[in-house]
């Protein structure tokens, strides 16, 4: 079972485990400083936690924390992003919760990006109906280099 909640102050020493996970951090490959450091990782959530602008819910799986989901930006730009833990990766909990952040979110286009070797996250994204406009490339702080990206689009 999969939900979504606000983001509470105890959810953030989960997140700091998630993100900080080095595994997760290549699979994802654009990292930012906020991946590998505390200090900059909690200024970083202070700052989006208070951004009106900003959709965050906490996902919540089998009643424990499994990550968050979010969007951002400007309405002509709205991007979605995720970050799962690795302990629930192949069980549809990305899908689910992408799916349900969704349905909250009613700005239109959606667009995200994936590392275009992260082939489960681009299927999360394909399922919940977003289709692949374009291709990038990007520097992966993970990766210590550049990586081809997949852009895509939720209409």
């Amino acid at each position: 079972m999969i939900s979504l909640r606000e983001v509470r102050d105890s959810d953030l020493d989960t997140f700091w485990g998630h993100l900080s996970d080095p595994a997760a951090q290549h699979v994802a490959a654009v990292t930012r400083q906020y991946h590998y450091d505390r200090g900059h990782f909690d200024a970083h959530w202070a700052r989006i936690r208070a951004d009106p602008d900003v959709l965050m819910r906490t996902v919540v799986a089998d009643g424990e924390v499994a990550g968050h989901v979010a969007a951002y930006g400007p309405a002509d730009e709205r991007e979605v992003t995720y970050w799962i833990d690795r302990a629930h990766w192949g069980r549809g909990t990305a899908t689910a919760a992408l799916a349900a952040l969704i349905e909250i979110e009613g700005t239109r286009p959606l667009h995200a990006r994936a590392a275009a070797d992260n082939a489960g996250s681009i299927r999360v994204l394909e399922k919940c109906g977003f289709v692949i406009t374009g291709h990038d490339r990007g520097f992966a702080q993970a990766r210590q280099g550049e990586i081809d990206e997949v852009l895509l689009t939720l209409s």
